[in-house]
């Protein structure tokens, strides 16, 4: 309900207490025990801030934020009327459905590299190594140029960088085999439980969850029974907006408001590098007009440094009964500026549903005294609304035909598979280039031989035309010596012929 450009959160006896929206990115608190009214105080700032114009985010566990959707009913205008509230209405408000599972609203996703190595760890519990390894495979990833839209990509590219382990390992580290086979187990787990349905493209666009009054609601009702996805989703959520908006300082109004329920999962589940960075973004985050809310059933649920930064604080009853839950009602009360009207401590103990304890940041941003507050009821309806409602309202979104299927794109597992391709394929030319070359090889020697054989079978013609030469020139001879001789034998016959015949004479 808005007063005065001012949300009126409830009364306490005849004085309005409001929330100043220009101090609403200081962050706020609502905690208090179950049944306490921690739901109706939440839906009263969510429509306050819609009707200003402002949009939120809202974490639904248990299904009730919902009705926001739907118009309030009697039981509103009765406590209403009993609070003398003037200028109540009862209306419905503008509402968009998400859900990681795809169960009860849009799909809501995001990729792997927006996620980031140190996120991913934590949710598949890596090892130190484990992390290291996957930042290197982060690392080639980038370095190759691709991306890593979904956890298919990101086997696609464990199993290319095991297979090809010793020419990264040179480059970017050592990359075990083990490592690698413990992460690809790690999502095979983290697949099993579903954790796959968050990530994958078209990823969400923070633009969209930044429309003027419109109530983002994140149906958690199956996130919240798996707590590390649960807190790698708000922490995600976190540091992504952050980098996403740009600096603006002070507004009148924030741009957009969050509301975190069972807030205490965060800070249960999530190692210090991913705490510290969770608290660096709560302290930054109201320099780019977002507020934060956390819901809880106890402040000391919440991290210190983290609960320091809460200036809004809305406390419901606390129950306490052990030694630890009267420890933790003395630091919840301690945590007000005194009202010298009641006992903080005592109130705190008698607080009925639907009641709490106030206080906000007042004009000069100092905090107000706590109030004993009667909180306002809210505009929408108590009554949860049904399927067939709430699936008319995701039919028609605009945002429906943008987010409702999964979009492969030629992301690292397709590129991955041209780069096996042409690896194979650059094998096979490389196996036929050396099949090529050995038989060149052998060619060579082939010709090698003939050639010595060509040059036996020539020195051997030659030996053989030497050697008919010398029979030649043998049988010439013989000729000659045997002509000379006949010659010889002719004349010694003719001379003793002629000597006889002188003797006879």
């Amino acid at each position: 309900m808005i007063k005065n450009n001012k949300i009126l959160i409830g009364k306490s006896n005849d004085k309005e207490v409001y929330l100043n929206p220009a101090m609403l990115n200081r962050h706020g608190l609502i905690a208090g025990a179950t049944g306490t009214g921690k739901t109706v105080s939440l839906k009263v700032i969510a429509e306050g801030l819609s009707e200003l114009g402002v949009s939120t985010f809202l974490i639904d566990i248990k299904g009730d934020l919902s009705s926001l959707a739907l118009k309030g009913d009697e039981k509103s205008l009765d406590r209403a009327s009993k609070m003398n509230l003037d200028g109540f209405n009862l209306r419905s408000y503008p509402v968009e459905f998400f859900d990681i599972f795809e169960e009860k609203g849009l799909p809501f996703r995001t990729s792997i590299v927006d996620l980031g190595s140190s996120i991913i760890s934590n949710v598949l519990n890596l090892s130190q190594a484990q992390e290291g390894v996957l930042n290197i495979v982060f690392r080639i990833a980038k370095d190759l140029n691709m991306k890593l839209d979904d956890l298919k990509d990101l086997k696609a590219c464990l199993k290319y960088i095991e297979e090809n382990a010793k020419k990264y390992t040179l480059e970017y580290g050592n990359i075990t085999t083990n490592s690698i086979g413990a992460i690809l187990r790690n999502i095979l787990i983290f697949e099993e439980e579903e954790g796959d349905k968050f990530i994958g493209i078209p990823k969400i666009e923070i633009d969209d969850l930044l429309k003027p009054g419109v109530i983002n609601i994140l149906d958690c009702q199956k996130l919240f029974q798996k707590p590390k996805l649960y807190s790698m989703f708000l922490i995600w959520l976190l540091t992504n907006i952050y980098n996403y908006l740009p600096e603006c300082g002070d507004l009148s109004k924030p741009k957009l408001v969050l509301f975190f329920d069972e807030a205490h999962l965060i800070f249960e589940n999530s190692p210090k590098s991913l705490l510290d960075k969770l608290q660096q973004a709560i302290k930054l985050i109201r320099s780019k007009g977002v507020g934060i809310f956390f819901c809880t059933q106890n402040p000391k649920d919440i991290d210190e440094e983290v609960l320091a930064q809460l200036s809004t604080r809305i406390q419901h009853a606390l129950r306490a009964y052990s030694e630890n839950e009267i420890k933790a009602l003395k630091y919840a009360a301690s945590s007000f500026r005194k009202n010298p009207n009641f006992d903080t401590l005592e109130a705190l103990k008698t607080l009925k549903i639907g009641q709490a304890l106030v206080s906000t940041l007042g004009e000069d941003s100092s905090p107000t005294i706590v109030e004993y507050t009667n909180i306002c009821p809210p505009s929408s309806s108590f009554n949860a609304l049904k399927d067939e409602d709430r699936n008319r309202i995701i039919y028609n979104s605009n945002f429906y035909y943008k987010y409702k299927d999964r979009i492969e794109t030629q992301s690292a597992y397709e590129e991955l598979e041209k780069i096996r391709a042409n690896e194979a394929r650059n094998r096979e030319l490389e196996a036929e280039r050396i099949k090529l070359e050995k038989e060149k090889e052998k060619l060579e020697k082939e010709r090698e031989k003939l050639k010595e054989r060509e040059m036996l079978k020539a020195e051997r013609e030659r030996e053989r035309a030497r050697e008919r030469r010398i029979r030649r020139n043998e049988r010439y001879l013989e000729r000659g010596i045997s002509q000379v001789q006949r010659s010889v034998t002719r004349e010694v016959g003719k001379g003793l012929f002629k000597l006889i015949k002188n003797m006879f004479k």
